[in-house]
Formats: structure tokens, sequence, C-alpha cells
């Protein structure tokens, strides 16, 4: 610092005793040319410098705006995905309800239609045993009258003698005769 002092007191104390000459001490030199750089460097570079640090200012409050306008468009978009979702999620559940409910319908359905089949089965196999019934009874009828009408011929044939025969005959010419009078 003392080297310094000395410097700027020579410089002053040289230039107005002997007028303006170089001084070539280094030591002394080197420390007055950096000051007279740093000077003209402060005063001319002085624009340049702040208009480099508006220019990158500027970039930077600009990078920072459309940060945030996109940090907005993301938030709006993050926002709008989870109303979408929502309503997804909304329709997928009453998707999901009317198929279950859907499902309970068309399972009641099939008990009904199944319900009514068997009845009707149930009604045709009522119809079909009453038939076959039905049948087997005349059968047997007709079987019975068979015999009955065997065991009475047996019968008529056994005890039939040629005068109950006449007397027979009689009998039906006699009525034959009794429904001619009748009718004339």
């Amino acid at each position: 610092m003392k080297n310094v002092t000395d410097s700027f007191i020579s410089l002053i104390f040289l230039s107005s005793a002997e007028g303006f000459r170089l001084n070539t001490n280094i030591l002394e030199t080197n420390i007055l040319n950096l000051s007279v750089v740093l000077g003209v460097l402060t005063y001319f570079g002085k624009g340049v410098l702040s208009n480099l640090l508006d220019n990158r200012k500027q970039k930077i409050v600009s990078t920072i705006q459309s940060s945030e306008e996109l940090c907005k468009g993301a938030a709006n978009q993050l926002e709008q995905a989870r109303a979408r979702l929502r309503e997804v999620e909304m329709r997928a559940r009453e998707i999901r309800e009317n198929g279950y409910s859907q499902i309970e319908q068309e399972k009641e359905d099939l008990i009904n239609v199944a319900s009514v089949n068997l009845k009707q089965l149930e009604n045709l196999k009522n119809e079909t045993v009453q038939l076959e019934q039905q049948r087997v009874i005349e059968q047997v009828r007709q079987q019975i009258s068979r015999q009955a009408v065997q065991r009475a011929l047996g019968t008529l044939n056994n005890r039939l003698n040629s005068e109950l025969h006449l007397r027979t005959i009689e009998h039906n010419i006699d009525l034959l005769l009794g429904m001619k009078n009748i009718t004339d």
C-alpha cells in the first residue's frame, strides 16, 4: 500500500517539478498502469457491461416468464386431465353398475323363463300321463268287453239248446210283428 501511495506522490511530484516524463520503474509503473487501465475500462466498458448485464437479465426474466406460462399451462392441462379422469371414472362406475343391474335383470328373466318352461313341461307331462291313463283304461275296457262277450257267448253256447233257441227266435218274431202292427 505504501508503494501505491509513493508512486502517486512521485508521479505528481515528478510531473510538477520536471514536467511530464515516463517512469521506468516497473514496480511503480505497474500499479499506475493498472489503475489507468481499470479507469479506462470502467469509463468505456461500463455501458457495454451494463448492456450485456441488461440483455442477460432480460433473457433470464423472459425465460422465467415463459417457464411460468408453461407451468400454468401444464397446471391447466393437469387439472383438465384430472377432470377427464373423474369423468371417466364416473362413467366406468355407471357402466359397471348398469352392467351389474343388467346381469341381475337377465338372470331374473332367465329364471322366469325357466320357471315358465318348467310349468309348461309339467303340464305337458300331466296331459301325457292323463292321455296314457285314458288309453290304458280304454284298452282295459275293450279287453274286459271282449272277455265278457266271449264268456257270454261261451255261456250261451253251453246253455243254449235247441228248445231255448226256438223260444228266442219266436220271441224275436213276436217283437218284430208287434213293431209292424204299431207302425201300420
